[in-house]
């Protein structure tokens, strides 16, 4: 009798910890699967042997100690940044094109997604910073489009795009700056190449 107890009990706990279980898909807001509460030990304890401190890539060569979550599977790994070198206080996370797609979304975009569908999610045009230097690809401004906006939950986005090839002339310098829908911007035809979680957007 016991054990048929002990049964029943686990099934009907079963639905409750399914709900609570870490999410490895899907679309990523300001609380999931990071959230800014979050500690090394907090993810760590979630995720297990999924959460493993790196080295992770900066700019201009640089490196950072961070958490990666899903280090093995590239098509699911996020990049965890923490706002100083005790890695106590999360600051963002970061989705890059390690797999050239990513199971993961943000605002309804993702890894690879076209310059014309990241259109489509901000509303409107938004402008890019020129391609060929440290910071270029990256999303300047939304021009006050949905991507532009504070998500529910306090953080806020940034995107990237990129492109195996290099970029014409008139597309490359970090003193360039392109509309989306610029007619070289778009036969140069570049696709998100990463998109990051700001969690310092209050």
């Amino acid at each position: 009798m016991r054990h048929v107890l002990t049964a029943a009990a686990l099934l009907l706990a079963a639905p409750a910890l399914a709900q609570t279980a870490a999410p490895n898909e899907g679309p990523i807001t300001c609380t999931l699967p990071v959230a800014a509460t979050d500690t090394v030990q907090s993810l760590k304890q979630r995720y297990g042997d999924e959460a493993v401190v790196q080295d992770l890539p900066g700019a201009e060569g640089e490196t950072y100690k961070g958490l990666v979550l899903f280090p093995r599977a590239l098509d699911r790994r996020i990049e965890v940044a923490f706002i100083d070198d005790k890695i106590a206080t999360v600051s963002g996370l970061t989705l890059r094109d390690t797999a050239k797609t990513s199971r993961w979304s943000v605002a309804g975009i993702t890894i690879g997604a076209s310059l014309a569908a990241v259109q489509k999610a901000n509303g409107k045009p938004f402008v890019v910073s020129g391609f060929g230097w440290d910071y270029g690809g990256f999303v300047t401004d939304f021009k006050n489009g949905a991507l532009g906006r504070i998500l529910p939950g306090g953080c806020s986005i940034t995107v990237r795009f990129g492109k195996d090839k290099d970029a014409p002339r008139s597309l490359s310098g970090d003193g360039v700056k392109v509309s989306s829908d610029n007619p070289a911007l778009v036969k140069f035809a570049p696709v998100v190449t990463e998109i990051g979680i700001n969690f310092a957007a209050k």
